[in-house]
């Protein structure tokens, strides 16, 4: 359980750099460029895109790291980081596998209550 919510935790980080490239360059483009009729408007809360497009896949993968030795740590922040896409940036086609990746693989970090090495959580 542990090695899959490594990966899976993982995977999320890396998918949602992703989507978090795409949400900061957004909110870089609409300032510096301006409003785009019918194709690009401001946000309405710019630094929690930018703040959610940087944490969020840095917990992902911070968690995947250590789920291996520390899976509650690790569970919790892969959790944390699938609650601030789905805060950030809401459940849609491109956020739907970084959002259910970390929310799948902390589930499993969290549930792996007898680990492979003699160190349990709880």
């Amino acid at each position: 359980m542990r090695s899959a919510a490594a990966i899976l935790g993982i995977i999320a980080g890396l998918t949602g750099m992703v989507v978090g490239f795409f949400g900061y360059g957004y909110t870089a483009a609409v300032e510096h460029f301006g409003e785009i009729d019918g194709i690009a408007t401001h946000v309405s809360n710019v630094e929690l895109i930018r703040t959610v497009s940087l944490m969020a896949p840095m917990l992902a993968i911070a968690g995947g790291a250590m789920a291996r030795m520390r899976a509650l740590w690790g569970g919790a922040l892969m959790l944390l980081s699938a609650a601030g896409m789905y805060y950030g940036f809401g459940f849609n086609v491109f956020t739907m596998f970084p959002i259910a990746f970390a929310g799948v693989a902390g589930v499993l970090a969290v549930a792996a209550g007898k680990p492979d090495e003699p160190k349990a959580h709880f």
